[in-house]
């Protein structure tokens, strides 16, 4: 078996930005796991967040050893992107050496295409405004806050997409005093769900809080092992699979989130289409997609995701799985 993992770059369409900064372009890692001339490729994005680089996950990834499968996989890397890239190779070269679909293999009904939200990016309230007026056709519009004018740039929102439905991203960036004063004004426009208001690690006053609207843990959440602190505190569970460290893990927190009464949410960072690819086999029945990386580059893989009216569609055997 060959394991390989390379640096690409996908130009963004725009410059996109988060109450922790921007970017211009996706930074990703894909991975090429070979075997007997069959070829399985998985994808991440390292995140800075979480103390990873480029350098760190390929180190991660480059120190595997050979040969390897998915159930000794979960044990030899914790959850994260490294674990991801390769966990979905691993899936597709199961897939490709089989002949079947990755849905047959993990015994999933047959996908079909899944409505996502399309994110808007933080920036000024007038520009937000045009952003939501040229994607008020969209039927989700998730958008990111997190500083001082929040109140200013969700108006401006609502008043470009006035028949949207909306969803907020606060990316850690509010307190709890901040986010009790703008909850009734986050319900009165109609915001459906808010994802993530406090920072992980300080979200306790959650658990006090007559909360208005569901709250959904996104940096709080990564995997099964996370569940046992969310009580109390958040209504919903954004799953990613450079979080869960896979489609593995992802298929069992997702279980297990339904099991102890959680929505369900699934996300994504920003890369191809080849990182949605498996995500769109946890989207299914979700409560919130939001799968629009590839919406936001200005370049992606030779065979992308299909997305229209619709949604997102399941990858083509051409791209995974």
């Amino acid at each position: 078996m060959k394991l390989d993992v390379a640096a690409e770059r996908f130009g963004l369409a725009q410059a996109f930005a988060i109450s922790r900064g921007s970017k211009t372009e996706a930074r990703v890692l894909t991975v090429c796991v070979e075997a007997d001339g069959v070829r399985g490729y998985g994808e991440c994005v390292p995140y800075p967040r979480y103390g990873e680089t480029a350098a760190s996950v390929t180190a991660e990834i480059e120190t595997l050893p050979r040969p390897l499968d998915r159930a000794r996989l979960q044990d030899l890397l914790p959850a994260g992107a490294a674990r991801n890239a390769v966990d979905c190779a691993l899936w597709d070269l199961e897939a490709k050496t089989a002949g079947r679909r990755v849905w047959e293999i993990a015994g999933l009904p047959e996908p079909g295409p899944v409505v996502t939200a399309y994110t808007l990016s933080l920036d000024e309230p007038r520009e937000m405004a045009a952003a939501a007026a040229r994607n008020a056709h969209r039927p989700l519009l998730k958008v990111k806050l997190g500083g001082a004018g929040d109140r200013e740039r969700l108006e401006a929102v609502r008043s470009g997409a006035p028949e949207a439905r909306i969803v907020v991203d606060a990316n850690e960036g509010w307190t709890a005093e901040t986010f009790g004063e703008l909850m009734p004004f986050l319900v009165r426009l109609g915001v459906e769900m808010v994802e993530q208001p406090l920072p992980a690690g300080a979200d306790g006053p959650l658990r006090g809080m007559d909360r208005l609207l569901p709250v959904c843990a996104d940096e709080s959440c990564h995997d099964r092992a996370s569940l046992g602190g969310l009580a109390g505190k958040y209504d919903m569970v954004n799953i990613k699979l450079d979080k869960t460290g896979g489609l593995t893990e992802a298929l069992a927190l997702k279980r297990a989130a339904r099991a102890q009464g959680y929505g369900v949410m699934v996300g994504c960072m920003v890369g191809s289409s080849l990182a949605m690819a498996p995500a769109v086999l946890v989207a299914q029945d979700a409560d919130v997609t939001d799968l629009d990386g590839p919406l936001l580059l200005a370049e992606d893989r030779a065979v992308p995701l299909r997305y229209d009216e619709a949604g997102v569609h399941p990858p083509a055997a051409g791209l995974w799985g």
